[in-house]
């Protein structure tokens, strides 16, 4: 044999399948791991690492609840919502208090020019509180203060039969506007929070939106009074002994309106008092023409009084107020027509027990012709005709006084 030639091995025969067979090696075919590729050196590049995808939180999972828990839950009743509650059931909703505007609604314009003029020349640090003061006083509205200065006058000329002493007239005319003013302090004490902050038109007022403290407002009509105290000094004791009942009625009206309807009347009253006030002033006697005009001047107050309540009836029903606007109802208008005609009766009285010449019945005429437009503005009953209404007023007591100064005149 060549000794190139080598032998081939036996060949391998494959297991049998038996129960003898060797249990294969898986070792030998499973994939290697792949070796770490070596850094080279500082200048290789660093592997990239690759982008993660951003996990979202973990939601809490509601923890599991017992089925009697979930049955209870199903079966209990819907809450109630406000909606679902019929109208009849509701509770009313009180009005919104006004917000703290140095304007109430019923100002009048030119009026708060004048005075923003005239706080011109004060410190500017005392112009807001003392503007407080004047729009709770009402000088912002003098319409008011001119519906008490017009009887008053009508006093001391019927009083003097001619033109008045100057005393009486300067110390009238100024204590009419100094008790105006004390009035008007007083009843938005009374009133501003039960009545003012709840009626639309005066919800602005100093008192009712809380620019105005009630230990404020009582300084305030204490020292008018005493203003107005000190100008009675300077007539006679018929006078002064007069001047009290005067400040009780005009402490007491505000209060009236709650008890009774018949308010206007007490406003009245308390209004037409410089009447006797004036005639004891200049006279130093109470006569009969006096009460005369006294009980006229009650009438004209009732008239123009009832005009101004039917602009605030609805919002004096809601809150419980009392005026004769609501005593008269439906028959408002009659009524007042009837009070009209009473007043221009009794004045047409006192010019005739006076011996008065003819100017002073062409301004009751002229009276009369007001009144007459005055039922024709308030013949639908809204609110700006019913106050426009009761400023035509103004232009009443005007009329008469020129009528009674041209007829004493021309004597």
């Amino acid at each position: 044999m060549d000794e190139t030639e080598r032998p081939k091995p036996p060949r391998r025969r494959k297991p049998s399948a038996g129960a003898d067979a060797p249990t294969p090696d898986t070792t030998a075919d499973a994939p290697k791991p792949r070796a770490r590729r070596a850094i080279a050196g500082p200048d290789a590049a660093a592997p990239r690492p690759r982008a993660r995808k951003p996990v979202p939180p973990a939601q809490p999972q509601a923890a599991a609840q017992p089925a009697s828990v979930q049955a209870a839950a199903a079966q209990a009743p819907t809450p109630v919502t406000p909606e679902m509650v019929p109208s009849f059931a509701r509770k009313p909703v009180p009005a919104p208090r006004a917000p703290a505007t140095a304007r109430p609604a019923d100002t009048s314009t030119r009026s708060l020019r004048v005075i923003d003029w005239l706080l011109g020349y004060l410190p500017p640090q005392h112009h807001a509180r003392v503007r407080e003061y004047l729009v709770l006083m009402r000088m912002d509205r003098p319409v008011g203060a001119l519906l008490l200065l017009w009887p008053t006058w009508w006093a001391l000329w019927f009083a003097a039969n001619d033109f008045p002493p100057i005393g009486a007239l300067l110390v009238f005319t100024l204590g009419v506007f100094v008790m105006r003013s004390a009035g008007c302090v007083i009843n938005d004490y009374a009133d501003h929070g039960w009545l003012d902050a709840n009626v639309e038109r005066t919800r602005g007022r100093p008192m009712a939106a809380g620019r105005v403290s009630k230990k404020e407002a009582l300084l305030l009509f204490g020292g008018l009074l005493a203003f107005a105290f000190v100008l009675v000094l300077f007539t006679n004791a018929l006078t002064i002994k007069l001047s009290f009942a005067g400040a009780a009625l005009a402490a007491l009206y505000p209060f009236s309106k709650r008890v009774t309807h018949l308010a206007q009347v007490v406003l009245g009253a308390a209004f037409g008092w410089s009447i006797p006030m004036a005639f004891a002033a200049v006279t130093n006697s109470l006569p009969p023409l006096c009460w005369l005009l006294f009980l006229a001047n009650v009438l004209f107050s009732v008239v123009y009084d009832t005009e101004y309540a039917m602009v605030d009836r609805d919002d004096d029903l809601r809150v419980g107020a009392k005026s004769t606007a609501i005593l008269f109802g439906d028959a408002d208008r009659v009524i007042i027509g009837v009070l009209m005609a009473t007043f221009l009766v009794a004045m047409l009285l006192a010019g005739t027990r006076s011996g008065l010449h003819w100017p002073y019945f062409v301004g009751l005429t002229g009276a009369a012709g007001l009144f007459g437009w005055q039922q024709w503005l308030i013949r639908e009953r809204a609110r700006d005709a019913c106050f426009a209404a009761f400023r035509n007023n103004n232009l009443v007591g005007l009329l008469l006084w020129l009528g009674l100064l041209f007829a004493l005149a021309i004597r």
